[in-house]
Order: structure tokens, then C-alpha cells, then sequence
């Protein structure tokens, strides 16, 4: 075990830059490939995690605008629409940080999505108590859509 993993397990800041420094020098024989190969994929993991669960939270309540805001009570429909809109905003914008701060994750979006939207509609399921049957099996949503800031969707038909 060389002193690189060694740091690794006692003091990761200081393996971190340590290795950022060999890596600028290009003194790649040096390295701690394994635990950079963690690092490295922990990062990804980590980005994939944080888009679903966005994705996940916007689906959610574009879900429940489309399916449920329509049918409210007008005095429901103030406080859960301005409610409902800043989660979508929210989300919109984190989705598009996390897409300018890791690019990589464009090519995989369209997966995220297909994996995460029956959670997404058995969230919104939960929490309007519509039956599950509302909610189309697949996505009905385009990812431009997904992302457009001025895109709410129109009421849907709930199925009995």
C-alpha cells in the first residue's frame, strides 16, 4: 500500500489535492488509481442521484398541475398553484445548474426520466389521492417541455 492510500483513509482533503497535484504534473505511476476510480465514480453516481430526484420532484407536480390544479376549489387552487409553481421553477433551475455543471448527464436524461416517472406518478397518486389511473403509464411530457421555463401543462382528463 503505497502512502497515497494510506492518506486516502486518514485524511481525504489532503489525498485529494495530493492527487490533483500528480495529475497536473502528469506523474500518473504515482497515483492511488483505486480509490480514484471510486472517487470518479461516486461523482457520477452522485450527479445521476441528484437528477433523478429533481426529475422525480418536477414530474411530480407537473403531474398534479395537469391532473389535479383544474378541479380544486378556487381558494385551494390559489395556495397549492403558487405553491405547486415555485417546486416547478425550483427544479426547472437546479436541473439546469446540475446540466451546466456536469454535461455528461444530457446523454443519460432520457433513461432518468423513463426510471423515474412511475415514481414520480405514484408520488403524485399519494399526494392528490387521484387514483392511479389518472396518470398516463409513460411520461406524456417532452424533455424541451420539461425544461421550458412557460410550460405548465393543460388539464388532463382524470379516467375513473
Amino acid at each position: 500500500m503505497t502512502e497515497l492510500n494510506t492518506l486516502y483513509d486518514s485524511n481525504y482533503s489532503a489525498w485529494a489535492t495530493q492527487t490533483a497535484e500528480l495529475l497536473r504534473a502528469g506523474r500518473f505511476a504515482e497515483l492511488d488509481i483505486e480509490h480514484l476510480l471510486i472517487e470518479l465514480s461516486d461523482m457520477s453516481k452522485s450527479d445521476r442521484r441528484e437528477l433523478a430526484n429533481r426529475l422525480l420532484i418536477l414530474l411530480a407536480h407537473l403531474l398534479k398541475w395537469q391532473y389535479q390544479y383544474h378541479i380544486l376549489s378556487e381558494r385551494w387552487r390559489e395556495f397549492k398553484g403558487d405553491s405547486w409553481q415555485r417546486t416547478i421553477i425550483e427544479q426547472r433551475k437546479r436541473i439546469a445548474v446540475l446540466l451546466r455543471q456536469a454535461p455528461g448527464l444530457k446523454a443519460i436524461i432520457h433513461e432518468v426520466i423513463a426510471d423515474v416517472y412511475s415514481d414520480a406518478a405514484d408520488l403524485a397518486h399519494k399526494e392528490t389521492h387521484l387514483p392511479m389511473t389518472t396518470f398516463p403509464v409513460n411520461c406524456p411530457y417532452q424533455l424541451a417541455q420539461l425544461l421550458d421555463d412557460n410550460y405548465y401543462p393543460e388539464a388532463g382528463c382524470a379516467t375513473p
